[in-house]
């Protein structure tokens, strides 16, 4: 298993567009993954469920991975959430 703290820096915070960004790369690794956001656990794989953590700029969400590439997603997840998820207005 392997975890990282990220801040969200998308202005929006973690909505439907970033969301099905995310879920849709989570989807292609073997690993479980969580996302973590105070004392509420997420499926990352989940469209809903990330979206039910209601996850706003500014906010620190951490990150679990565990499986045979948990590694890999942490690391590719990591880059894409701390680059915007393709959302445009992202605060560098």
């Amino acid at each position: 298993m392997v975890s990282r703290k990220i801040m969200v820096n998308i202005p929006a915070g973690l909505h439907l567009r970033p969301i099905s960004v995310l879920c849709n790369r989570s989807i292609d690794f073997q690993s479980s993954i969580k996302l973590i956001i105070g004392d509420k656990s997420v499926n990352a794989k989940s469209v809903i469920g990330v979206l039910s953590a209601c996850v706003k700029e500014g906010d620190e969400i951490e990150l679990i991975c565990e499986g045979p590439d948990e590694e890999e997603a942490l690391e590719v997840l990591t880059d894409m959430i701390k680059g915007g998820l393709g959302d445009e207005f992202i605060k560098k």
